[in-house]
C-alpha cells in the first residue's frame, strides 16, 4: 500500500478563495455536470455502481446500489437528501469539505439528482456551524445565478444540533418538522422517505466524490484503494499527533503510514489506543498499526472504519476517562425512544463515573458488561450500539484500568496535565497557552 496522498476533494483547499464559483471553475469545476447531462440517468447509476463507491458516512453501503433501490418513476416527486449532520465525536471531514469547497458538493448533488430523477434536493446541516451554513447558501445562489442547476432546487436546512439526526430516518423526521427520532424500517427511505416519497439519503463526502468519478471514470476510481473498498477518502487525525489534520489518501492506507505523514506521535510518547472511525467504533491499540484502513481490514480487527475519524491517544491518557466522556455524550444525545438505549446509557454513565472517581466495585465491572451487552443490537437505531462498543472494547483491551477504578481515581493514575497538548506559557495577554506538542 502506497503512502501517497490523493488530493481530490481537498485539491483546491489551498487556492485563493477556494469556496467561490470562480475558483472552482478555474480548476475544472462543473465539467463533470456537463458530461453527466450527456448520459442517461440509468447510465449514471451504473457508472457509480461500477466505481465501487461506498457510503462515506460510516456504514459503507454501495452508493450506486442504494440509488438503484428507488422504485420506477410514477410521476410523483422523489428526493435527494444530503446528510451533513456531522455529529460523531472526533469526526471532522464533512465540515471542511463544505467550508473549503462547497461547489464540489453542489455539483455532486446536481449529478446525483439527474441520476435519480430528483427536482428538489436537500442538504441537512448542523445549525451550530453557522459559517458553513452561510457559505453553502452563497454557493447555491452562485450556482443558480450562473444557470448551472437548470431548474434543480436545492434547499439548505439547518438542524437544531441533535446527534440522533445523523441517523437517516431521524433526519427525515426533523426535516419534515417533527422531533428527530428514528423511524421503524421497513419501509426504507428508498420507498417511503421524505414526505413519504422515494428518497436517497447520502453523506456529504459520498455525494462530493461523484463528480470525480464522472470525470475520471469507474476504472480510475477502482484503481485507488483496495478491491472491495475502492477510491479515496479523508482521514481525520486528531489528538496526540504532531501534525493533526485532514489527510486524503486511498482506502487501505495504514495508521502507521498516516502517522508518518503526520509527523508521528508527539515527542517522547508512544501510541496507546485509537479509534478508526470516531468514538462509536471499537477502540484499537498499537497492535493494530498495520491493518489496512478499509472496510474489511478494520472489521477483521474487530472495529469499524466508520467516518475515518482517527482519534490518537498516547500512554498518558486514561481509557476509563475517555470512555466515560464518550458515554456522557451518548447518554445526553439518546432520543429516549427505546428502552435499551434510554435506560442503558443512564446506567453506563453512573458506573463509568464511579470507576473514573476510583469508587467502583468488581460488581460495577460486571454491570458494565451486562448493560453494554443488553444495549448492543437491541436498540432502535445505532446510537445504542455506539455507546456500548467503546465500553466493550475498552474492557477487552484495558480491563486492568477499569479494575483500578475500584480503588484509585483516574486523575491519580493519569494526571490531566500529562495528557494536555498545551502547558502554561507566556502566550497571550489573556493568559493563553503555549502549544508543546
Amino acid at each position: 500500500m502506497t503512502d501517497t496522498l490523493t488530493p481530490v476533494l481537498s485539491d483546491i483547499w489551498d487556492a485563493d478563495r477556494s469556496w467561490t464559483l470562480a475558483t472552482y471553475r478555474e480548476h475544472g469545476g462543473y465539467r463533470a455536470l456537463a458530461r453527466a447531462r450527456e448520459l442517461a440517468p440509468a447510465d449514471l447509476v451504473e457508472l457509480v455502481k461500477a466505481s465501487g463507491l461506498r457510503g462515506r458516512g460510516g456504514a459503507g453501503f454501495p452508493t450506486g446500489l442504494k440509488w438503484s433501490f428507488l422504485p420506477p418513476p410514477d410521476g410523483g416527486p422523489r428526493y435527494l437528501v444530503v446528510n451533513a449532520d456531522e455529529s460523531e465525536p472526533g469526526t471532522c471531514k464533512d465540515v471542511p469539505v463544505m467550508l473549503a469547497n462547497p461547489h464540489v458538493l453542489i455539483e455532486g448533488v446536481a449529478i446525483t439528482s439527474a441520476a435519480i430523477g430528483c427536482e428538489h434536493a436537500f442538504i441537512y446541516l448542523r445549525g451550530e456551524v453557522v459559517h458553513v451554513y452561510r457559505r453553502l447558501l452563497a454557493a447555491v445562489r452562485e450556482a443558480e445565478e450562473a444557470g448551472l442547476l437548470q431548474g434543480l432546487r436545492i434547499t439548505v436546512h439547518a438542524g437544531a444540533g441533535a446527534y440522533i439526526c445523523g441517523e437517516e430516518t431521524a433526519l427525515l423526521d426533523s426535516l419534515e418538522g417533527r422531533r428527530g427520532q428514528p423511524r421503524l424500517k421497513p419501509p426504507f427511505p428508498a420507498v417511503a422517505g421524505l414526505y413519504a416519497r422515494p428518497t436517497v439519503v447520502n453523506n456529504v463526502e459520498s455525494i462530493a466524490s461523484v463528480p470525480g468519478i464522472v470525470l475520471g471514470g469507474a476504472e480510475w476510481f477502482t484503481g485507488l484503494g483496495t478491491p472491495k473498498s475502492a477510491g479515496h477518502g479523508l482521514f481525520s487525525l486528531s489528538g496526540h499527533v504532531r501534525r493533526p489534520g485532514q489527510y486524503e489518501a486511498p482506502l487501505g492506507i495504514t495508521l502507521r503510514e498516516l502517522l508518518e505523514l503526520a509527523g508521528g506521535i508527539r515527542e517522547g510518547h508512544r501510541l496507546k489506543f485509537w479509534t478508526p472511525g470516531g468514538s462509536s467504533t471499537p477502540i484499537l491499540t498499537d497492535a493494530h498499526l498495520d491493518i489496512p484502513l478499509d472496510y474489511e481490514g478494520v472489521a477483521g480487527a474487530g472495529s469499524m472504519l466508520g467516518t475515518r475519524a482517527l482519534q490518537i491517544f498516547d500512554e498518558t491518557v486514561s481509557v476509563v476517562r475517555a470512555v466515560s466522556r464518550w458515554i456522557d455524550f451518548y447518554k445526553h444525545e439518546s432520543c429516549g425512544k427505546c428502552t435499551p438505549c434510554r435506560e442503558g446509557t443512564y446506567w453506563l454513565q453512573q458506573v463509568m463515573h464511579r470507576l473514573e472517581e476510583g469508587r467502583g466495585t468488581p460488581e460495577d465491572i460486571r454491570t458494565l458488561e451486562d448493560v453494554a451487552g443488553n444495549i448492543l443490537g437491541r436498540s432502535f437505531c445505532a446510537l445504542g450500539d455506539a455507546a456500548a462498543t467503546p465500553v466493550q472494547s475498552g474492557l477487552e483491551h484495558f480491563r486492568e484500568e477499569f479494575e483500578a477504578g475500584c480503588h484509585t481515581p483516574a486523575r491519580d493514575l493519569f494526571p490531566y496535565e500529562a495528557s494536555a497538548l498545551a502547558t502554561a506559557g507566556t502566550a497571550s495577554a489573556r493568559g493563553g497557552r503555549e502549544v508543546t506538542a
